[in-house]
């Protein structure tokens, strides 16, 4: 039941035919844990705060540091070496006092996140590192726990819902977890300050769908985003992995994806030794691309739809990227449309 002061501080998005009232109550009831309160977690949380969610719990144990500001909006210089948990509540909870929140000053970690999780409806993963990413879907998938997902890297961003109503999960998208320091994170690579904010948007917009049951998630989807041209993609993402085999605390291999690598050194060897046999993919962006190449052609990953006719069957596809994350979802994009050979380069050009 709102009470009259919920009925006329929400009224503008209950008049919307689509959530009304009963939307609005579905809010009021849900719990909600946010994992991270950094550049994902802020606009996350400053939007499911606003649109009254009830309950919302935020686990993060780090504090804000002056580097963070320039995506972390919700805190200012005066908070720099304050845990952000506590000091998202405070502010948090003069945006909207209605609203209970309870902050967790700790890191995810196996010995955790099984207690976390299990209080809360509905997961949002704000992390920013493979491990806790695995974790907390693992977690979600044996508890059975709806996941909305989303993730920055320079001038992209990703977005999407897992083990929502019998879809995919984590693991179906990126089966393995990348080698430590493989993939080098915000503080080492960079990131525009706004993304954190779009993708983070697009993150609260799912977890309202989910709780008040409207539109159509992203679940079984994958939606990238692209900030420099503002291209926006949307790939299918189909389930694989069995729920009850997914192991909590270890990264399993499947779909054979490891026999599909090869090592940057092997790649240069063909090259060198049979050239009319390869047909080298580049899908980094353009300006990555003109920076350093070892050759073949530019189709930035996003654009990969288009060209997958183009493809000749009777070559290797080798896919190659930065790091060697954005080639394996290459892989994944074409190979139920090419009959041929695929391959992606093991920890890319790095």
């Amino acid at each position: 039941m709102l009470t009259p002061e919920e009925l006329k501080q929400y009224q503008r998005q209950i008049i919307l035919p689509e959530l009304g009232i009963s939307g609005q109550e579905k809010l009021k009831a849900a719990r909600i844990l946010m994992i991270g309160a950094g550049g994902l977690g802020c606009p996350v949380l400053q939007y499911l705060v606003a649109a009254g969610v009830g309950n919302i719990g935020i686990a993060d144990n780090d504090v804000v540091d002056l580097s963070n500001l320039h995506r972390q909006i919700l805190y200012t210089i005066e908070d720099v070496g304050k845990p952000k948990v506590l000091t998202a509540k405070e502010k948090l909870g003069r945006l909207n006092p209605l609203v209970n929140i309870t902050a967790y000053t700790e890191r995810v970690t196996v010995e955790n996140a099984e207690r976390l999780i299990s209080q809360y409806d509905l997961i949002i993963d704000g992390s920013d590192n493979f491990p806790t990413r695995y974790l907390i879907n693992d977690t979600c998938v044996q508890l059975n726990k709806p996941l909305v997902f989303g993730s920055i890297f320079k001038f992209e961003g990703q977005v999407s819902v897992f083990n929502h109503q019998q879809g995919p999960n984590y693991r179906d998208l990126f089966t393995e977890a990348p080698s430590e320091g493989e993939v080098p994170n915000c503080e080492e690579i960079g990131v525009i300050g706004v993304l954190p904010g779009i993708i983070g948007t697009l993150m609260a917009n799912e977890a309202i769908k989910i709780i008040c049951k409207i539109g159509e998630t992203l679940s079984g989807k994958l939606l990238t985003m692209n900030a420099l041209d503002c291209s926006t993609n949307i790939f299918k993402i189909s389930s694989k992995t069995q729920i009850d085999t997914i192991p909590k605390t270890t990264v399993e291999k499947h779909d054979n994806l490891e026999e599909k690598e090869i090592s940057i050194d092997l790649l240069k060897s063909w090259l060198d030794k049979t050239p009319e046999e390869v047909f080298l993919v580049d899908v980094r962006e353009d300006y990555e691309f003109e920076e350093d190449n070892i050759g073949g052609i530019n189709i930035p990953l996003y654009e990969l739809n288009e060209h997958i006719l183009s493809f000749p069957i009777d070559k290797k596809l080798i896919f190659i990227c930065q790091t060697g994350q954005r080639s394996k979802m290459a892989i994944k994009i074409v190979k139920p449309f090419f009959n041929g050979e695929i391959f992606s380069v093991k920890n890319g050009i790095l």
